[in-house]
């Protein structure tokens, strides 16, 4: 056994002495050309991009500024390292800008685009500091100051504070940017910053007839009225999403400003703020070839700076644990494997760790907090949810209110409807649950939503088949909840009895609603003989989010709406108490939970299909049909 632990050792020590040596052999010198991105060819010494010299036959005749000049039109990196100067943020000290192997990476993706003829588009997902912001607004720069003039630029940022920022960078570039590299009528000029009047926010380069605007999330129209050529879009998984702030509708008017045409610049950026948002979106999308954008993520290994000799490499192998050899599996060093060994001692949980230094995008998204679902389990749970729904609409009933809101139920198609429906209602044995959690008025409180479950027969397990999740007035909302209640079988009304904490002003408000449907429908849970409705407390809480972490364990139960997965992902237990993290929802995941401990109740009494159903309500139910 020693001599094959020996040999093992031997050999896996051989393997890393390889991996060194490839990462060793990255010579990288941007003055000379070496290492650089591209197609290049030697010339006078240098490696120069092709374009050059295809649009300078005479290179090696021209003066040196002039070779320089020629140079920078093709040669982003050669022009950093020449023209750009940045602080560096271990010794404080001014700096040229010599590219990193993540910048160098995402520069290969821009440029690859722009070479193509194609317009610049990336959604870049970022992992700690490598200078991901630095390498795109230098890009930004690097077009305004040298391939073009007039070329504006917007900077938008989640704060100004962000936006600002990031502008201190070009700030520190012009202030030190060789003065006889600028061309033509502005040779000699230096570029500087000039406010415009009235407008706080745009900065003009006047050598080169550019504006630079600044804005933040929360100011929508930061470009309009201007002829934008480069957008910079900063941290924008943290953009404020409510009724009156929508990151969807900001990038919308953002980028549609934005030509599609050669050398102009959309990047969205930001480090992961878990999932649901609209940053995961456009990324899952981007991801599946259905964006615009190209994705980009860099993990933790691929920064230089983590690595950390090892002193004893057999006794490493030995304390690693299964991830750590995923590591070994997936290329990395044993000095990076002992650096993210000896770094995740730090940290309470593994799952903290990883989501500080993510390997995979995956985990960059999952929450930084303790999650009590196991994220191998939810990506189980999501391989049902990418069944479309056979419709899209919404529930309508005749009359207003009242008993005539329950006359002639149907659903109907509608695009962008709030009511999602996977599975009509059957005959037979199938049984129904409606759960309705009911959400708050302001802008950040939760959704309400109305869940339908298929409570599961014989080997069939509980089922998600509609939902319907919106703001709406909360008399309409136990109308709505009726309905679809009867529309299925007349399932068992299930209605959260207390609302949001947000809105605990409001608290009488459920009962509202349980006393108004219980006019109209007799099918409604009663938590005792005198009280209507589930009552969330923190010990009903903690029952009804143990029997949804039971389900997801097990697999016992089917989901169809990702965004049910998507707030397992961001659920936390704090103190031993359960809630979303922060500026995210558990509207939905409530009503898996509620209804799941309800279907646990082994006396609870499920009508099957058309128990107790009145002809005329079974012959005015109608099926789906487009308006």
């Amino acid at each position: 056994m020693e001599e094959e632990t020996l040999f093992n050792i031997e050999e896996i020590l051989e393997e890393n002495e390889r991996r060194q040596a490839v990462i060793a052999e990255d010579h990288y010198d941007p003055m000379t050309g070496e290492g650089c991105w591209g197609d290049r060819v030697a010339v006078g010494g240098c490696r120069l991009p092709r374009a050059v010299i295809e649009q300078h036959p005479d290179y090696l005749s021209l003066g040196r500024v002039e070779q320089e000049r020629a140079r920078i039109q093709e040669d982003f990196e050669f022009w950093c390292a020449r023209c750009v100067t940045i602080k560096d943020k271990l010794s404080g000290r001014n700096v040229p800008l010599v590219l990193n192997r993540p910048q160098r990476r995402l520069l290969g993706v821009m440029e690859g685009q722009r070479t193509s003829g194609q317009p610049v588009r990336v959604i870049l997902l970022k992992a700690r500091q490598w200078g991901g912001s630095t390498l795109v607004q230098m890009y930004l720069a690097w077009m305004q100051l040298v391939r073009h003039t007039g070329w504006n630029s917007l900077i938008c940022g989640h704060l100004h504070v962000t936006s600002k920022s990031i502008k201190r960078m070009y700030n520190l570039l012009l202030m030190h940017y060789p003065r006889e590299l600028l061309d033509g009528e502005n040779e000699g000029e230096v570029p500087r910053f000039a406010k415009l009047e009235g407008q706080p926010n745009v900065q003009q380069i006047a050598a080169r007839d550019c504006l630079v605007l600044t804005g933040s999330s929360r100011s929508e129209d930061a470009a309009r009225g201007y002829d934008i050529a480069m957008a910079h879009l900063s941290e924008v998984a943290f953009w404020q999403e409510s009724a009156m702030h929508s990151p969807d509708d900001l990038v919308r008017s953002v980028c549609g400003s934005v030509a599609l045409k050669p050398d102009t610049v959309i990047v969205l950026e930001s480090t992961a703020n878990g999932v649901g948002d609209y940053f995961h979106a456009e990324w899952m999308r981007a991801e599946l070839h259905r964006s615009d954008k190209a994705p980009v993520f860099v993990p933790w290994n691929e920064i230089d700076i983590y690595s950390l000799a090892v002193d004893d490499p057999e006794a490493l192998w030995r304390e690693m644990d299964e991830y750590e050899h995923t590591l070994w599996d997936d290329g990395c060093t044993l000095e990076q494997i002992n650096w993210y060994h000896t770094k995740r001692k730090e940290y309470r949980t593994h799952q903290l760790m990883m989501a500080e230094y993510p390997t995979t995008a995956s985990e960059a998204f999952a929450t930084s907090g303790y999650n009590p679902f196991e994220r191998t389990k939810l990506d189980a749970l999501e391989q049902n949810c990418y069944k479309p729904p056979v419709l899209v609409g919404d529930i309508y009933a005749d009359g207003r209110d009242g008993h005539l809101a329950t006359r002639n139920i149907r659903l109907v198609a509608v695009d962008n409807g709030l009511l999602k429906v996977w599975e009509m209602p059957e005959a037979g044995s199938a049984r129904y649950l409606v759960v309705v959690d009911v959400g708050g008025r302001s802008e950040t409180s939760d959704y309400s939503v109305i869940a339908v479950w298929r409570t599961g027969a014989s080997l069939q397990p509980p089922t998600i088949v509609a939902q319907w999740r919106g703001h709406i007035d909360h008399d309409q909302l136990g109308i709505k909840a009726v309905q679809l209640a009867i529309y299925y079988n007349r399932a068992l009304l299930v209605v959260e009895s207390n609302t949001l904490v947000n809105e605990a002003a409001r608290a009488g408000e459920s009962e509202y609603i349980l006393l108004n449907a219980s006019r109209i429908y007799g099918r409604i849970y009663k938590r005792d003989r005198k009280h209507l409705g589930f009552h969330t407390n923190v010990k009903t809480k903690r029952e009804a989010v143990t029997a949804l972490i039971q389900a997801v364990r097990e697999g016992s139960y089917v989901e169809r709406d990702i965004d049910a997965v998507n707030e397992m992902r961001d659920y936390q237990e704090h103190n031993g108490r359960y809630a979303a993290r922060a500026g995210k929802h558990d509207d939905i995941l409530m009503t898996r939970a509620i209804g799941l401990l309800v279907m646990h109740d082994d006396g609870l009494d499920l009508p099957a299909a058309g128990e107790d159903v009145p002809r005329s309500l079974a012959d005015d139910r109608s099926l789906a049909r487009p308006l």
